[in-house]
């Protein structure tokens, strides 16, 4: 009604559709309105008896080419306080991209995204890919909604897609660039006429072979 935006919360659901954490966002007033798309923000993740598992921290960075020195990164905490990894933007004309790295800021995995994210009637797929490139084995998808959900509120369902054996680390890191996808989509800075809530839900969905944390 104010048109000002309020902090995100999040649900994380296993593939079964089962809630298994609950995520809240921390942020000034003056990122939420102003800054949207680049916000600085702490979110803290806990499990459903309420115990903080992980901390994903974002400063207030670019995410424009014309600034390649000072792009998106994010750092993810698990447990608290112990570094389980980052996610860096890479730079590129053409495609979002990112590098997973580990808590010694190693490149383990790259992220690709398509050249149009906002995908209208249709899932929008970030493929998770080795370092060479080549081959793909996971993506994060922003998944299509609905026209209403789409135009009228700001709920966002986003699935992510890992090897059941990928280092529980990675996949804490994994989480982290999905919020990170998550922020950097989100582009109205003032909500629409009419549009209702702030609340987004983070569903990480994954086939019986793959799971984004165990």
């Amino acid at each position: 009604i104010l048109g000002t935006e309020t902090c995100s919360k999040y649900e994380i659901k296993n593939h079964l559709g089962q809630r298994v954490y609950f995520a809240v966002e921390e942020n000034g007033c003056f990122d939420r309105n102003l800054c949207s798309p680049i916000r600085s923000f702490t979110i803290r993740i806990a499990d459903n008896s309420g115990r903080e598992v992980i901390t994903v921290n974002r400063p207030l960075r670019c995410n424009s080419c014309w600034f390649p020195c000072f792009l998106q990164e994010l750092e993810v905490q698990s447990p608290p306080g112990t570094v389980a990894g980052y996610v860096v933007q890479n730079w590129d004309p053409f495609l979002p991209k990112f590098t997973i790295k580990n808590e010694s800021k190693e490149d383990v995995l790259k992220i690709i995204g398509p050249y149009a994210t906002c995908g209208c009637f249709e899932d929008v797929d970030f493929e998770v890919k080795a370092l060479n490139e080549m081959s793909t084995i996971g993506k994060i998808s922003k998944y299509w909604s609905g026209f209403v959900n789409n135009v009228f509120t700001n709920t966002a369902n986003f699935g992510i897609q890992v090897p059941v054996d990928l280092d529980v680390k990675i996949k804490a890191v994994m989480i982290g660039a999905c919020f990170l996808i998550v922020s950097m989509e989100d582009q109205e800075i003032v909500p629409r006429a009419g549009q209702t809530g702030t609340k987004e839900v983070l569903a990480v969905g994954c086939d019986p072979t793959k799971a984004y944390m165990q």
